[in-house]
């Protein structure tokens, strides 16, 4: 057991295997749904939304909560084991996570059929209905948090964190000045997070 934990390959793996297979039981075999059925891809769309939005939202607050207020208090000579390492490996599943976490998104409100109805606002509707309007406000938070990630975070934490050898010429005052706009727009997206996730969870609660 402590080879198979103390490998997160082994564990991630199998308990992904694991959780297909529940869904594949009860939408399949206890609620008797095809693989073709609509609601089918609404279980599993719904799943792996919530899933990478765990990693995108998770990791958003890990910056904002853990690491950016504890780095003062770490050793100079210390630091590049954050900055080098963990800041690096982090922001690969920050991104990412917000990439699926979109796509996912998307996807399942072309499910269910109201993608325009929600980036509208309902506006493609005679009577704009609440539901749609909700979400649709939770889905343009995210597609902003979304922008700010890949578009603003990502490039200037390259410039300041100089990921991938990219900018080793960059004046400090350069970098500097990068980390602070990244910081900026992390926090941005930790200020829209709250409000967003009330439009997505109570679309679905509410009505």
């Amino acid at each position: 057991m402590a080879v198979f934990l103390g490998n997160i390959r082994y564990v991630a793996w199998t308990a992904l295997a694991i959780a297909v297979l529940l869904l594949i039981y009860f939408a399949v075999g206890v609620g008797g749904f095809g693989f073709g059925d609509s609601i089918y891809w609404e279980a599993v769309l719904r799943w792996s939304h919530v899933l990478v939005g765990i990693m995108w939202i998770g990791h958003l607050y890990y910056f904002n909560f853990t690491q950016i207020p504890n780095m003062p208090k770490i050793p100079d000579e210390q630091k590049p084991a954050v900055t080098k390492v963990i800041a690096p490996a982090a922001l690969y599943w920050f991104r990412w996570g917000a990439m699926l976490t979109l796509i996912t998104g998307i996807l399942l409100s072309w499910n269910q059929g109201y993608l325009l109805q929600a980036y509208t606002l309902g506006a493609v509707e005679e009577f704009g209905v609440p539901k749609h309007i909700l979400i649709g406000i939770g889905m343009w938070l995210a597609t902003i948090m979304w922008f700010n990630v890949w578009f603003i975070i990502w490039p200037n934490q390259q410039k300041a964190l100089n990921i991938d050898n990219k900018y080793p010429d960059l004046e400090p005052a350069a970098k500097a000045a990068a980390g602070k706009t990244a910081m900026l727009f992390s926090r941005t997206n930790t200020f829209l997070s709250a409000p967003m996730l009330v439009a997505m969870t109570g679309a679905s609660t509410l009505f």
